[in-house]
């Protein structure tokens, strides 16, 4: 029976002890940037060696990746919500394409997500969930009803969207006023969804009927 418990006690630590890197890096990161937080400082206040997060982590930049993951999941989660919320499948569209866009006005996600992680991961900080997120944005697409005649290239729009709406996103977190930026942003957006037919088109009148 010691045994069988020892191993379950050590991954029980072990995982108390990456959850505590993880929080303490989370928060750390996103109100100093990834530059100004040091490893010996971040693992001394919470009790460790660096030793600790070499072994879990590999490193400062393998903390912050794991961070970066953990941020990515927790956003797809909200925007799931979202989606799952609106009345019909234009609607959860447009709700994830806004939403994502509110996330961008969230200083600690600006410094983490938009600032530092292309800085620090270069073409990892995309690779972490793009395809992932292409793949969702191509099913939600697919969901939307295609009000015209000619057959719709659903992966196509959903790269063109994703594009657009990850510079979007970045233009928002550098600027100086991201609140009045992101009210442009959701301007345009509103005219890219209509102008691909993605959002809910009035109802054709009835001649003679008002």
């Amino acid at each position: 029976m010691t045994e069988s418990v020892a191993p379950r006690t050590k991954r029980a630590m072990t995982a108390a002890t990456t959850a505590r890197l993880m929080a303490a890096a989370r928060d750390a990161f996103a109100t100093q940037g990834f530059a100004n937080v040091a490893a010996e400082a971040l693992t001394a206040e919470l009790g460790l060696t660096r030793g600790a997060l070499y072994h879990h982590f590999g490193g400062k930049e393998g903390l912050f990746a794991a961070v970066v993951r953990a941020l990515e999941d927790d956003i797809a989660a909200q925007l799931t919500a979202l989606w799952d919320a609106a009345p019909n499948p234009a609607a959860g569209l447009a709700a994830v394409c806004e939403g994502w866009l509110d996330l961008a006005c969230d200083s600690g996600l600006q410094r983490i997500l938009f600032r530092d992680a292309p800085a620090v991961l270069g073409p990892r900080a995309s690779a972490l969930d793009g395809e992932a997120s292409r793949a969702a944005l191509t099913a939600a697409i697919a969901a939307v009803p295609n009000p015209g005649d000619e057959p719709r290239d659903d992966e196509a729009l959903a790269r063109l969207l994703d594009a657009a709406l990850g510079d979007l996103a970045l233009w928002i977190a550098a600027s100086d006023d991201p609140p009045a930026t992101r009210a442009r942003a959701g301007r345009a957006l509103d005219r890219l969804l209509a102008g691909l037919d993605l959002v809910p088109r009035p109802p054709a009148k009835i001649p003679g009927i008002p």
